[in-house]
């Protein structure tokens, strides 16, 4: 399903003006997976977000999108704006685990300072759920996805669509980009054993 113009706090700024990809579940309960991942792919004036849900080697598309804020406001409201929309979409889809990409090298030193801006407030955000987090680089996402750390945004993109099942075109990058983060947190999350809770009367003995 595709949504538009959906708002998600205050009027300041709004998840994806431009499309925003959802499945028709909701709620947690409906998910039936083993593992639900967030990947942030971040950025101040956009900022790239999606969730998939992992099970018994299949994934699904849970949401995705773009988190845009107002270039009209100071850089501290424009955080604000970011950490609430974050908080927002941890709060309602409840991940396992968040991913979010570590800041590469970026030969404008205002774009990297934005970034890691936004970095900072998206691992804030996820400290706060009380989630494990990865950060892996752009070519670590690039070799979960694709298998080769050198692959390009299209190629990147062709095999987030594969392997989702859904068609990626129009869709921003920076949600594509998430969506890719999302998926090698999966497969990490996936490969790590869980500890299965003790019953009432082991703990008792």
């Amino acid at each position: 399903m595709f949504r538009t113009n959906v708002s998600v706090r205050g009027k300041s700024y709004v998840v994806n003006p431009f499309v925003r990809i959802r499945s028709n579940l909701r709620g947690r309960h409906r998910y039936h997976a083993a593992v639900i991942t967030l990947g942030v792919d971040p950025g101040t004036a956009i900022c790239g977000f999606g969730v998939v849900a992992f099970d018994g080697g299949t994934l699904r598309l849970v949401d995705a999108g773009c988190i845009r804020t107002d270039a009209g406001e100071t850089d501290a409201a424009r955080l604000e704006q970011l950490h609430s929309a974050l908080v927002r979409l941890l709060t309602e889809h409840r991940p396992d685990r968040v991913g979010v990409e570590r800041l590469f090298f970026q030969r404008n030193v205002q774009t990297a300072m934005a970034v890691g801006q936004a970095r900072g407030v998206a691992l804030l955000a996820a400290a706060e759920s009380g989630v494990p987090i990865d950060e892996p680089t752009p070519n670590e996402v690039k070799q979960a996805v694709c298998g080769n750390g050198a692959a390009d945004k299209r190629q990147v993109a062709t095999m987030v669509g594969r392997l989702l099942g859904v068609t990626l075109s129009g869709v921003p990058d920076d949600a594509t980009d998430a969506l890719a983060i999302a998926i090698g947190c999966a497969y990490r999350a996936a490969s790590v054993p869980r500890v299965a809770p003790r019953s009432v009367g082991a703990m008792n003995g």
